[in-house]
């Protein structure tokens, strides 16, 4: 999640923390984890033969097999020697499981929560960059973020709350996050999806431009692949944890907590995406051709988040645009694709849960809850984002600096006629929440608030167009009546 995630190449675990799982109503487990992950050491696999093999091969490294037992105590922090046994047994497990074999050692290091914060918000995106600008008009455009907020800075914070291990490619190495970095503590979870990632990048070279989208909806569709293929493992590793055909290190309570500030919950909603629906896409991929049909999905990745949450191929279809604005008006033409971004279905529908949380009548919350997959965490299809065919969002600016004043133009594309009045209908739900007033055919204006700007909103066919600047008689000039 690059857009999202802000650090150019890192795949990450995240985790949702203690501290937010009220306002979702229920409190998920974090990315993966299961009841198996803190299986107490018992239990051998009844492995006849361990001795090291003459050459290396699918479940064996570093002197360990994937079902010998090791002698790990979490109970005070991990030793080196008992990091190195835990770290080795794991990679030889994920070879087990994922078919793939490693092609050299992965390093891990673990780290303080407090060291991740502070150097994630080293390398983000400058707050005053044109990036900057133009992105946080593409999440005013969701209602998931205000005029009020710095979306950069809103993404490093709940980045920085939210995420318990990274793996670097190219780098060949893992991140695990601790409070408490003298006496560390390493969830199978989290160590086993960031060395599934590890042998995604030898294998497949996770920093070559297949896996990196160009929008934001490109991005949690790719993610949905990479971070879906290593949720799966991990579900893999803790059924075989909780039924006992595995020992499995067990993981103590953690003490200390984060101190940092509360993560966005419609952006960390959206963020999650592909960790909840790609294990589901991927297990999909498995059942119908096994391993080779996914290892052929990294040759080609989904490009859409509709394709991952639908398991489908169906194709976004073509959005032309043509600009139709006056004055002053400019598109950020340097930025994304030809100045748009496109946020897709996921993001589509974090934006009704977000708001229905707020009081509009978009859906049902609770409905994130209502899964149908073992594999699946949340439920991210509804009925006003279900029907997606495609969308673009044109931020524009008028001016720069302190003075600039700033409008957008989103550009929706829907299925069928029905689907595209069913996201008209919610839309305006929104605006009604937000304390919208219509002055016109089409026309909104909310007066007060983060998202205070005026609005048009029109539908022709499948295609609903929202045109949104400062006042009602700078619509016309951000994009002319056609």
């Amino acid at each position: 999640m690059r857009r999202l995630q802000f650090s150019s190449l890192l795949v990450v675990t995240l985790v949702v923390l203690a501290g937010c799982a009220a306002p979702f109503a229920e409190g998920p487990p974090p990315v993966g984890e299961s009841a198996g992950d803190g299986q107490t050491d018992g239990g051998d696999a009844g492995a006849s033969d361990l001795a090291d093999p003459a050459s290396d091969r699918l479940g064996w490294e570093a002197g360990y097999w994937y079902n010998e037992s090791i002698d790990v105590d979490q109970s005070d922090g991990l030793s080196d020697e008992e990091l190195d046994a835990f770290v080795a047994r794991s990679m030889a497990r994920v070879e087990y499981i994922r078919g793939l074999e490693f092609e050299s050692e992965v390093p891990v290091e673990v780290i303080a929560r407090s060291e991740y914060r502070n150097g994630s918000r080293e390398v983000g995106t400058p707050a005053d960059s044109e990036f900057a600008a133009w992105n946080n008009q593409v999440w005013e455009a969701l209602f998931i973020t205000g005029e009020d907020t710095n979306v950069q800075q809103a993404l490093t914070d709940t980045q920085g709350s939210s995420v318990v291990g990274f793996y670097a490619p190219g780098d060949d190495e893992i991140k695990i996050i601790t409070e408490n970095p003298d006496e560390p503590v390493l969830r199978n979870s989290t160590l086993v999806h960031e060395l599934v990632h590890a042998i995604q990048d030898q294998q497949f070279d996770l920093t070559d431009e297949r896996f990196r989208g160009e929008t934001q909806d490109g991005d949690l569709a790719i993610d949905g692949l990479v971070e879906g293929d290593a949720n799966y493992v991990e579900s893999e590793y803790a059924r075989r944890c909780a039924s006992g055909e595995w020992e499995c290190v067990s993981t103590p309570s953690q003490r200390g907590g984060s101190d940092g500030p509360s993560p966005n919950l419609g952006i960390l909603l959206t963020v999650f995406q592909p960790y909840s629906d790609g294990p589901v896409y991927v297990a999909s991929l498995v059942e119908e051709g096994g391993w080779d049909a996914v290892n052929d999905a990294f040759e080609s990745p989904p490009t859409s988040t509709e394709q991952v949450i639908h398991v489908t191929d169906e194709e976004p279809v073509p959005i032309d645009f043509r600009d139709r604005s006056t004055g002053e008006w400019e598109r950020y033409l340097s930025q994304g694709v030809e100045g748009s971004d496109t946020v897709g279905e996921a993001s589509i529908f974090a934006m009704f849960w977000t708001q229905a949380r707020a009081g509009a009548d978009t859906i049902n919350p609770q409905d994130l809850f209502e899964t149908e997959s073992s594999y699946d965490t949340y439920n991210y299809a509804a009925a006003p984002s279900t029907g997606w065919a495609n969308d673009r969002v044109f931020p524009y600016h008028k001016g720069s600096g302190s003075t600039a004043e700033y409008g957008y133009v989103w550009v929706t594309e829907w299925d069928s006629e029905e689907d595209a009045r069913e996201f008209l209908e919610a839309y305006r739900a929104i605006l009604r929440a937000q304390g919208g007033s219509q002055q016109a055919t089409n026309v909104w204006v909310i007066d007060e608030g983060p998202y205070a700007d005026a609005f048009r909103v029109t539908r022709q066919g499948t295609r609903v167009v929202i045109v949104n600047a400062p006042t009602v008689d700078d619509l016309d000039d951000v994009r002319s009546r056609g």
